[in-house]
Formats: structure tokens, sequence, C-alpha cells
């Protein structure tokens, strides 16, 4: 799909292989509860497996994305069906190989390639489906909503991408450090990721000095050969995309916006679908820029000049899945955070986090988690069973 092989080796890889030994660890450490009922009964509360669970996973981690998925369903005990996006699904059947070799049983483990309105939909309307596990588009996601309703009402986690705001203010710590974390935060798997930090909200005071240390590092990560070692940035996943990125770019040209770094394709000589590093500066939060998730590599700069704008421009968004705030003042850190309407909040950091913490949204961004023993919420019933044992 395009992505840096070092990418691959050194993050897809090795956290994939993290998360399943995790979940294979935690499978027999969730408990089942006893309600404090009085001296005449027992009420037993026991989490069961849903039944068949179907994965809809995108194609910018196709390997990350399904273990998120595989790990959890598996390990409380349901059958799984994966079915990888119609770019990607080379992985997924590579690792339906590995799972047959690892003794899975026949049926437990299965994948089903095909386009999203094809096999997607028949997954989404299926009777014997009883929940959907889907990341992806919040478009897509509301499909899954009302195939579930329109069939048999099956469970339906959604993670639905984001518009994530990286709040740096002018007491940051560290601005090399915020500089390089924004920079990184869009720039990282060519900007296709659904938590990427796309709206830089930076105070008016250390604008320009947080843009010109972006710039710098912007210019490190020019796009290269994804099968080179030695590339840090590579190319859109096809031309599609690649057309609709530049479609937004052009838009934010005519809507007003300030193209100051990047925001051409390049490398078209190779025949490939690169696109330079962009930055957007003089940027209004109501530009389409601003708004809609691009999904691509660009930053779109907006400033305010208070903790409360701030907090005001990171939350007019429909998405609500990550955010970020840089400051040495721990209040004003804690009281951004709990302002801020977004499931994971970063201080002084972009996108760090552990298969033990969980990962997913508020508002358009979607429901239910990833990622932690939350996960494993979503793929069971809770049953209670109450024993009446007399006076």
């Amino acid at each position: 799909m395009g992505k840096p092989i070092r990418d691959s080796y050194r993050i897809d890889i090795p956290l994939s292989a993290q998360c399943i030994r995790w979940y294979a660890e935690a499978a027999d450490k969730i408990y089942d509860e006893i309600a404090p009922t009085g001296p005449e009964a027992v009420s037993l509360m026991r989490r069961e497996p849903l039944g068949v669970v179907a994965a809809v996973v995108p194609w910018n981690f196709p390997l990350l994305m399904a273990s998120w998925k595989i790990g959890p369903a598996l390990a409380t005990g349901n059958s799984l069906i994966l079915k990888p996006a119609e770019q990607s699904p080379v992985t997924a059947i590579r690792v339906a190989e590995l799972a047959a070799e690892a003794g899975i049983p026949e049926g437990v483990f299965n994948v089903v390639p095909g386009f999203g309105e094809t096999a997607g939909q028949a997954l989404g309307r299926h009777m014997d489906v009883d929940c959907i596990a889907f990341t992806g588009s919040a478009e897509v996601g509301k499909f899954f909503l009302r195939y579930s309703g329109e069939s048999n009402m099956k469970r339906v986690s959604l993670e639905c991408g984001g518009k994530t705001p990286n709040i740096i203010m002018a007491d940051c710590p560290d601005l090399d450090a915020a500089a390089t974390g924004a920079a990184w935060g869009i720039f990282f798997n060519q900007g296709e990721v659904c938590n990427a930090g796309s709206r830089l909200i930076v105070e008016e005071s250390i604008k320009d000095a947080v843009l010109e240390k972006i710039f710098k590092v912007g210019k490190t990560l020019q796009p290269g050969n994804p099968l080179d070692p030695k590339t840090a940035m590579g190319a859109m996943v096809d031309k599609t995309q690649m057309e609709r990125v530049l479609g937004y770019i052009e838009k934010g040209k005519k809507e007003g916006a300030k193209l100051v770094f990047g925001g051409a394709r390049t490398r078209d000589e190779t025949g490939g679908y690169y696109i330079e590093p962009t930055v957007f500066d003089k940027v209004d939060n109501k530009m389409t820029i601003a708004q809609e998730e691009i999904f691509g590599p660009v930053l779109s700069t907006i400033t305010f000049k208070s903790p409360d704008e701030a907090v005001k421009i990171g939350n007019d968004t429909i998405y609500g899945l990550a955010a970020a705030v840089w400051t040495k003042d721990i209040t004003k850190a804690f009281k951004t955070a709990r302002a801020l309407r977004a499931g994971v909040v970063w201080v002084n950091c972009f996108d760090n986090g552990h298969i033990s913490s969980p990962f997913g949204g508020f508002k358009q961004s979607g429901f239910g988690r990833d990622k932690s023993l939350h996960a494993m919420e979503k793929y069971t019933e809770i049953k209670a069973t109450w024993i009446n044992i007399g006076a």
C-alpha cells in the first residue's frame, strides 16, 4: 500500500506480534462477577462470546489493524471472519496461512477478500454474523449501522477516523520536540493515519518559530521508494487516493489558505503516486481542509490566543478520535485534556501508546475501543444467572 518497508519491519510486524501475544496472555485474566445479593440467592454474571465476529479493516495498517481485532475476538472465544480492504488483501491471506500452520481449528479464523459494496455489505447484512468490528471512514461506518438495523441487530463497533487537533501553547517545554511531533504526526505513513495530527493549533506568538522547525523536519521526509530501507515517507496507496488528496490541496488554496510548504505531486516520472509533505498557514477552522479527513500528508495551521480558544477550535469538528496538547503548566494540561472531546489525549507527546492502553473515539469517530482489556468487552455478552437458594 506504499508504506515504507522500514515501518513494516520496525512498527507493523513487531506491534502486531505483541498484540496477539498480549491477548493470548489476557485470555484468562478477565474474571466473571457475583452480584451483592442477600443470603436467599446467588447471582452470577458471566461473559460469553458473541459467536461470529466479522472484522472489516482498512488498507493503511493492514496487519496491525487486523491484529487489534483478531487478538481480542479469538481470546474471548469467538470465530472470526476477516475482510481486508480491497487495496491490501495479501497480508490477511498470509495471516490466514500462518493461523492454519499454528493449528487454529478450521472455521475459527477465516479471510474473505472482496470489495466493500459486495463482501463488506454481505457480512454487514448476514443473519449469522453477530458482530461487525470496523475501522475505516465514517461514511462506511454508517452503512454498517444501517445494515445492522436492517438485519439481525448485530453488534457494531466503529473506529471512523478523525481530524486530530495538535495544540502547541507558548509555554511548551520543548518546541523542537513539539515541532518534530507535529511533523511526524501528519507525515508519518504519508498522512494515511486515522489519528494523524492534521490540525496544528498553535499559539499565535510562536507560530512562525514552530512552522520553521516543521519545515526542517519536512525537508528530511521527502517521498522515496517504499522498498528502500532508507525511505521515511512512501507512496499514496493508489491513484484514487492521490487525486483525492491533491483535490483537497487545491480546495485549500481556493478557500484562502496559504500554501507555505510542498503541495505537489512528486516523483511522477516513476509512475508512483507520491505527494510532497504539505503545510498550509492562515487556515480558518471552517475551511474544508480543516473539517474533512484528507488522509494524506496535509497540515492545516490555525492560530489561537488563549487556551479556551484552542479548546473551542479543537472541538469544532464532527470527529473526536484523538488530540494533543503541549504545555509545561500541569494545571493547564489537565484542564485542556479534560475539555477536549477525544478518546485519546496526549500531553507533551504525540501518538504514544501501548497495547494495554485503549484506543477509540468520541462523536463521529465512532464507539468501541481497540487495544487493552476494554477491547474484549465488545466481543462478549453478559449473562446473568440468578440462583434461588432459599432464606
